[in-house]
């Protein structure tokens, strides 16, 4: 099982470690690429942070992230923590990596892979140096980063996913990045998080982003717990209601498509 996530805007500050070595991160086939993207943000970013309106501007900060542009111009030389724990947020908090037993970090380390602006994608124990820049930025000399990532995803990617499930829990922008096709696609799941509240008798659902976001990151959490290893998409459908969660699942209409699963939720937190 392949687990395909985003990243979180809020980061962790850089660790003490060593500072980035590239060609230690996972899926190799992206180096050449991650180089480019690395080169172009940190040559955006260098100067005085104070007079940076430029880098400020292309990576959409608010002046109280002015000091973000400075991180990023010190990216080469930052220390470095493992990816699982510079990425923080809702999804992250509700993962809660840290405080998986062994086996289940040593599942979260061969299935997760965490999709990034940045990096293309990394490994949940690649080390890498807190960072500002979304999938939805466009580099002055890159152009958008999510149409630059496709060529370079579209050939490490399949490999990565395998012959198993992909189970993809990624946003929109960075889902466009890499969308598997074909006989991959056939093996995707994506996942939609509803909560079901009952007015005046009638149900009513919505979607909601925050608690979509934990409530995903709970779905991770006890899939990498409890062991489950579905191999395909009605495989998770089945591991889900083991588990204790409602999901309402149809198979694609056409070959070649991703499952679109609906976890119904009835409580919110």
């Amino acid at each position: 099982m392949l687990v395909l996530l985003p990243p979180s805007e809020g980061k962790a500050a850089a660790g003490r470690g060593a500072p980035l070595r590239p060609e230690s991160l996972s899926l190799p086939g992206l180096a050449a690429a991650r180089e480019t993207v690395l080169t172009e943000l940190v040559e955006l970013c260098a100067g005085d942070p104070d007079e940076n309106e430029k880098a400020r501007e292309v990576l959409g900060l608010s002046e109280g992230l002015r000091g973000e542009v400075a991180k990023n111009a010190g990216l080469r030389t930052a220390g470095t923590r493992p990816a699982g724990e510079i990425y923080t947020g809702v999804l992250y908090d509700a993962l809660d990596l840290a405080s998986l037993d062994p086996a289940a970090k040593r599942r979260a380390a061969r299935s997760l892979l965490v999709f990034s602006g940045l990096w293309g994608a990394v490994r949940v124990t690649d080390r890498i140096p807190s960072y500002r820049c979304s999938m939805g930025v466009k580099l002055p000399g890159l152009g958008a980063l999510a149409a630059y990532w496709r060529t370079p995803m579209a050939s490490v990617l399949p490999e990565a996913a395998g012959d198993g499930l992909v189970l993809d829990l990624r946003s929109s922008a960075y889902a466009a990045a890499w969308k598997p096709k074909g006989e991959a696609a056939g093996r995707t799941a994506t996942v939609r998080v509803l909560h079901s509240q009952i007015v005046d008798g009638v149900e009513k659902r919505s979607v909601v982003s925050h608690f979509n976001k934990a409530t995903k990151g709970r779905i991770v959490r006890s899939l990498l717990t409890e062991g489950a290893a579905p191999k395909d998409p009605a495989g998770l459908v089945e591991a889900l209601r083991d588990l204790g969660y409602v999901v309402e699942a149809e198979p694609p209409r056409k070959a070649g498509r991703p499952w679109a699963l609906d976890v119904v939720v009835t409580e919110i937190h």
